[in-house]
């Protein structure tokens, strides 16, 4: 994924990949967020407080940049996932330079056949609906989805970045004059550059 397109910065990655390793090692905590069934139910959570001090400490501007909503949907999201998985991207990186590796994005792993598989992770008709989601409950529940289909195996980073993403454009904080920077382009980007051409 391009940087320019992320709204996560050093130090906030790094807390945030902090605070995953800290849920797997308090699974009750891991066991509430997963049981939430939106994101408002995960307000309701020590685990969520924990995470919105991990990154206010790292960034004193995340909770008055990010929504209360927005945080608990990349609370509740990381908690499904197993494992936070960095494999470069086969769309970003240039053999021709040594540029640092792009780790694969989460639309790209949303295509990408698993080992000894030849159909992407998640149809065409549910990628069109993740996208299209109507309300912010419908974007965790479909999210939440997506994880699942990708056997929890997922790109943490990136995922926190587009739910961020979502949440600005869902409520018109993103520059719509410019299409190719809204995040339903780049998620068909990188899905349909990484979608098997024999998939149906």
């Amino acid at each position: 994924m391009s940087e320019d397109y992320y709204f996560l910065n050093t130090a906030e990655r790094k807390a945030l990949q902090s605070w995953y390793v800290w849920l797997d090692d308090n699974r009750g905590d891991r066991a509430r967020l997963r049981r939430a069934e939106s994101p408002e139910d995960i307000l309701l959570t020590d685990a969520f407080f924990h995470f919105l001090d991990k990154m206010n400490k790292a960034s004193p501007q995340w909770s008055q940049n990010k929504p209360m909503l927005t945080s608990a949907g990349i609370a509740g999201a990381l908690s499904h996932v197993k494992t936070d998985k960095q494999t470069p991207s086969k769309l970003h990186n240039s053999k021709a330079t040594d540029a640092p590796k792009q780790s694969a994005s989460f639309a790209e792993q949303l295509a990408t056949p698993s080992e000894g598989k030849s159909k992407a992770p998640m149809s065409e008709l549910r990628f069109q609906q993740l996208q299209k989601s109507p309300t912010t409950d419908d974007f965790y529940r479909r999210i939440i989805r997506a994880i699942r289909l990708l056997g929890g195996n997922v790109n943490i980073v990136s995922l926190a970045n587009d739910i961020i993403h979502w949440h600005r454009e869902f409520e018109r904080q993103v520059d719509h004059r410019q299409p190719a920077n809204r995040l339903a382009v780049r998620w068909a980007t990188d899905y349909f550059t990484a979608l098997p051409k024999n998939s149906d």
